[in-house]
């Protein structure tokens, strides 16, 4: 998660994130590893962990991607896209009738991945950075 961040906004402390795998990471979310086999060892290379959401206009449980990440030497070979499509069967057999994300307007590839697979902005998640008062 930390390598994911830390591509985006290089000069950002990401060591926080460790209290969000703590908070959320549970045998309810699973997380999927690709790893090749180089020299009798095998190395990740990508992973794609999934959680839970609730759909705040119907009420139904969906997936909801928490991270998707490719390590840059491996991107562009197709990883991404069968990590989406595998995740796709899994939550339409446990009952799922959508796939949720959050993406960053600047992560150019991911944006372009996720429309390629039928991604539709759905809402906009906003922020206000707030002044200290001191």
């Amino acid at each position: 998660m930390q390598k994911t961040y830390q591509e985006l906004f290089t000069e950002q402390d990401f060591s926080h994130l460790s209290r969000t795998v703590e908070q959320y990471f549970s045998r309810e979310t699973p997380l999927w590893w690709v790893h090749i086999e180089n020299a009798n060892m095998r190395s990740p290379v990508a992973c794609l962990w999934v959680g839970n959401a609730i759909d705040q206009v119907t009420g139904d449980r969906h997936a909801h991607i928490f991270l998707l990440y490719v390590a840059p030497e491996h991107r562009r070979k197709g990883i991404a896209k069968a990590l989406m499509q595998y995740l796709e069967k899994w939550a339409i057999a446990r009952g799922d009738r959508q796939i949720g994300l959050q993406v960053f307007q600047t992560n150019s590839n991911a944006l372009n991945l996720y429309k390629q697979l039928g991604y539709q902005t759905q809402s906009l998640w906003m922020v206000k950075p707030l002044l200290s008062q001191e």
